[in-house]
């Protein structure tokens, strides 16, 4: 408990609260020997074995913010923490005693109604604790579920590979990850990779990287052939990435900072460009609660402004007949429907290009997940053909 409430008041000075609780365990000396490696994520508890304290504070301090809109205000904090825990406790044993009415009104600020399609299907989804999904090394997703148990694949074929995970060992520390056959990504995470359908010998252009989670996916459909840039404007997340593909084996691509602007990171001509642009974020609030409390309807504007901004600026970069593919994890209208049409008007040149679904959904030129559907995040996908 005093983890959990040191974690809320560091967050209420403005730093995001999975960033906090990275800092603090790190800080505390007693889990120092226990620690998992870098690249632990506390936004799952079942990252943590369960004895660790810090999956019991990550437990409280996410809570808390889920269920922030029900609580009293004027109780000391670690009453609030505690009522905040009573709450995720019953909604996981009964939810059908919260009505669809309450969900709705306090479940997160009264603004988000006129800006995304909120539903209490929606509401109930983001009030319950994410899913881990892990996508094994093609091929392996079979010998993976047997030897890591808890473990099951969302379908067959290549859909086997896509595992959800709801056991309590660390992911990090398990063998399978630690010889680079298994990654930690959302479903409709993967589902992006899937729909861009990137060929052995393409060379492609993941403009907003991060991290690279998308990245090596891209990679491993390729089966390491062609060449990928990555690119984004954090150094730290491209030096995570670079580690990420060392550990996955992944030697075709190629690493630039771009911070968005004008200039471009390379003169090449790519046969796909995936934007995978930075949102608000709406699509994963149920694995970053705090978001919903410090994200405003400001921000979805002016993140759909550089969304459009961005898709604007690597169009130039494909070749005759190359894909530009699309993706936001959010559900607002403005930065999903409202930055295709945009991008539409602008460049009605570029054709929409029809898209299957890899999770069942048949074809469309886009497709808008929902945290409801599948148990993965909220996420929009568009794709166009260039001229």
């Amino acid at each position: 408990m005093a983890l959990a409430e040191q974690a809320i008041r560091r967050a209420q000075k403005g730093e995001p609260a999975d960033a906090v609780l990275r800092k603090l365990f790190l800080e505390q000396k007693k889990l120092s020997s226990r620690l998992p490696r870098p690249g632990f994520d506390p936004l799952s508890r079942v990252h943590a074995p369960a004895e660790m304290p810090s999956a019991d504070a990550t437990h409280l301090v996410f809570s808390y913010y889920r269920w922030k809109g029900w609580l009293n205000s004027s109780a000391a904090l670690n009453a609030q923490i505690a009522e905040a825990d009573g709450l995720a406790r019953k909604f996981r044993k009964s939810p059908e005693e919260f009505s669809d009415k309450e969900l709705l009104e306090r479940s997160f600020p009264s603004w988000v109604p006129g800006e995304a399609p909120v539903t209490p299907e929606l509401v109930r989804a983001l009030q319950g604790e994410p899913r881990l999904w892990l996508r094994a090394r093609r091929g392996l997703g079979l010998a993976i579920t047997k030897k890591l148990g808890s473990c099951v694949a969302f379908g067959s074929g290549r859909l086997a590979d896509v595992l959800r995970y709801f056991g309590r060992e660390d992911i990090f520390r398990t063998a399978a990850y630690q010889a680079g056959d298994l990654q930690i990504q959302d479903l409709s995470s993967q589902a992006v990779g899937f729909m861009c359908d990137p060929q052995p010998g393409e060379t492609w252009w993941d403009a907003c990287a991060g991290e690279g989670g998308k990245t090596l996916h891209l990679s491993e459909l390729m089966e390491n052939k062609g060449l990928i840039w990555a690119s984004d404007k954090s150094e730290w997340r491209l030096r995570r990435l670079r580690m990420r593909a060392g550990k996955g084996r992944m030697f075709n691509y190629r690493v630039a900072e771009w911070d968005g602007g004008e200039k471009l990171p390379t003169k090449t001509l790519f046969h796909g460009v995936l934007v995978d642009a930075p949102c608000s974020g709406l699509g994963t609030w149920h694995r970053n609660p705090h978001a919903r409390w410090t994200t405003q309807p400001q921000d979805v504007r002016e993140l759909a402004a550089v969304q459009l901004d961005l898709l604007a600026r690597v169009a130039r970069s494909l070749k005759p007949g190359g894909k530009l593919v699309y993706s936001v994890c959010t559900i607002t209208t403005a930065e999903t429907h409202g930055v295709a049409d945009a991008f539409e008007k602008r460049f009605p040149q570029f054709q929409p290009m029809s898209l299957k679904d890899p999770l069942g959904g048949g074809e469309s030129t886009r497709r808008l997940y929902l945290p409801q559907e599948h148990g993965g995040n909220g996420m929009f996908v568009a794709a166009w053909r260039a001229p």
